[in-house]
């Protein structure tokens, strides 16, 4: 995976790619798509959800440009696959999902191997996690219409963020970059995610 889906497709960070070569994505889907684990596509975690394309989840967290040091906010946990690559390479991980089920699956998962820098919670992730910001990085694994007010006002200075932005059916990756209280926007490749749910995004 880590060959032919990152490396020959552009993926360069080393901590990036070797995060990827040790975490094992099979563990975040149900037994029946195990197999398919390791392709080149998103595959259903239930519930109209997705865990993402493996080279999409590589790119997102290479726009991110973590050195180990950030405190990291994920909006929309879903299988946790995600989290568990940001728990390799960055200090601490708090990551929001509004599905209980999906919730509590990803906490147990996250904690049989052994990532104990994430937290998790259930709530509305387009209210980004008020009692834990500032945040150094945030990434947004759904697609919105916008960047929800909430998370640009927990963005730290001089932190980043990336986020689909677009459509409901057609995004563009956008790295939003604060500096002096003021977003810096510049667009990345074109990508679909599932709908962004909240009062900053789609309706339910």
């Amino acid at each position: 995976m880590v060959a032919e889906q990152l490396v020959k497709r552009g993926i360069a960070d080393p901590r990036v790619l070797e995060a990827m070569r040790h975490t094992p994505r099979h563990l975040f889907m149900d037994e029946a798509l195990r197999g398919q684990a390791y392709g080149d596509h998103p595959l259903p975690i239930g519930d109209g959800q997705t865990i993402s394309q493996p080279f999409m989840v590589g790119r997102m967290t290479e726009l991110l440009r973590l050195t180990g040091k950030e405190k990291v906010l994920e909006v929309g946990t879903g299988s946790g696959y995600q989290a568990a690559i940001l728990a390799r390479l960055a200090a601490r991980v708090c990551t929001v999902e509004r599905n209980p089920k999906l919730a509590t699956r990803a906490r147990q998962t996250l904690e049989a191997i052994g990532a104990s820098n994430v937290w998790v919670r259930t709530a509305n992730g387009t209210f980004g996690w008020p009692d834990e910001a500032p945040f150094d990085r945030i990434v947004v694994t759904a697609g919105g219409p916008s960047v929800p007010p909430p998370l640009l006002e927990q963005l730290a200075e001089g932190g980043r963020m990336v986020m689909p932005v677009g459509s409901e059916d057609s995004q563009y990756l956008q790295i939003v970059e604060k500096a002096a209280g003021q977003p810096r926007v510049t667009e990345d490749s074109g990508c679909v995610f599932v709908k962004l749910i909240g009062k900053y995004a789609w309706e339910a």
